[in-house]
């Protein structure tokens, strides 16, 4: 029992250090995306999305970037603009873009990992789209394409359906500085904050704790057998192969994901292994259930079957890309061991972010918001009315499910 309880302890105070050298780094970068967010507006989006076009693609990833990065809030927020009229294929670079190329994902890889992670995340990301766009012009046929249009239109619910609806950006004209600096800015930019973290707060805590369990409990040893650590071509190939496949057992998603890749990282999987296996986020157990209630099971097993070879191929081309210019660190150090709290530029960073985060929140409360929290699932026929209206007592210009 003693034995039991100090390894939990270790667990804990593992993942509880984790917490805490990335607080602050979280609570920058949700402020940065919902600054884009609230000047952006999403009602626009479908509208720009009619076709795979390369230039439309373009489009979608950087209007995904800009969106947010809760996976399930994604993948609903893919089915919506499809039954809107976009593109399937443009729907699905929308999606990649939301969960991998967004501010806080590279804020929080750059602190974990390293800042050379980050670049080849939103260098991967382009890459994974290209290759699902060619997947989807060479093995998908129209048919399957209007079989899952014709699901998705039924429905079904899957995860985050209201927290996918709402537009929470700001609704006042003018330059967008100047619609940022207003008060109805601020507003938005605290909502948006506020819904983010809500949306992936359980998937943070449970990649901290998986990370915390695997990297207190999992021996070395293991990891680099798993690896193949001691025969660095084959653990170069086997890397981008193995990575999504542990994202997929482990059933985290969006950021919870990075905290686990340092551990994989430490533990000696090679560094486009690593990117696979964050990209592989869209295709945990949970989603692909997902997946099969919004375009049929057809669908949903090509979408597996696709995600994944873009993911490895995206991980090969990450790896032998960034070995060949010297960029993959050396050393393996990612920040996920039990350092305790101390005084330093960590501490105060985190301090200044909280307070600013606890400023942000207070004015969600304050706004009338609150009401919001409660929305974030359910139907998409629940929030798809024109007449729908801000929670009450919400501000007028409150983000307001629908269209």
């Amino acid at each position: 029992m003693t034995r039991a309880l100090h390894a939990a302890g270790h667990a804990l105070g593992t993942a509880g250090s984790m917490a805490w050298q990335v607080t602050w780094s979280l609570i920058l970068g949700f402020i940065l995306a919902a600054v884009v967010q609230a000047v952006v507006r999403r009602q626009a989006v479908s509208r720009l999305l009619g076709d795979d076009r390369p230039r439309t693609l373009a489009i979608a990833a950087g209007l995904g970037a800009a969106s947010s990065s809760c996976s399930y809030a994604a993948v609903a927020l893919a089915r919506s603009l499809i039954r809107k009229g976009a593109s399937f294929t443009a729907a699905m670079a929308f999606e990649i873009a939301s969960t991998n190329l967004v501010i806080e994902l590279g804020v929080i890889m750059a602190l974990l990992l390293g800042w050379q992670f980050t670049l080849a995340e939103f260098t991967g990301g382009p890459v994974m789209i290209v290759a699902v766009a060619v997947a989807f012009r060479l093995f998908i046929r129209s048919r399957l394409i209007q079989a899952a249009r014709a699901q998705a239109g039924t429905g079904r619910a899957g995860s985050m359906e209201g927290h996918a609806a709402m537009d929470m950006s700001i609704a006042a004209a003018g330059p967008w500085w100047r619609r940022l600096a207003s008060r109805d800015g601020y507003t938005a930019v605290s909502h948006i904050f506020v819904m983010e973290w809500a949306a992936v707060i359980r998937d943070i805590a449970a990649g901290l704790l998986i990370a915390g369990a695997a990297g207190a409990w999992i021996p070395g040893a293991f990891w680099r057998h798993l690896f193949l650590a001691g025969h660095p071509l084959a653990a170069r190939l086997w890397g981008p192969v193995i990575g999504p496949v542990i994202s997929v057992l482990s059933f985290t998603c969006s950021i919870g994901n990075v905290p686990l890749a340092g551990v994989l990282w430490n533990g000696g999987i090679s560094f486009g292994g690593v990117i696979a296996f964050i990209f592989a986020d869209l295709i945990i157990l949970p989603i692909l259930v997902i997946y099969r209630k919004y375009y049929g099971t057809a669908m949903a097993l090509a979408l597996a079957g696709i995600f994944y070879a873009a993911m490895v191929t995206a991980g090969y081309i990450t790896e032998f890309a960034f070995g060949g210019l010297g960029l993959i660190p050396a050393a393996r150090h990612a920040r996920v061991t039990e350092t305790g709290i101390t005084w330093n530029y960590t501490t105060i960073l985190n301090i200044i972010f909280l307070l600013a985060a606890a400023a942000l929140v207070t004015r969600f409360v304050r706004s009338g918001a609150g009401p919001m929290l409660k929305m974030m699932g359910g139907s998409p026929e629940e929030h798809d009315h024109p007449d729908a209206r801000p929670p009450s007592g919400a501000e007028p210009h409150a983000p307001v499910p629908g269209p």
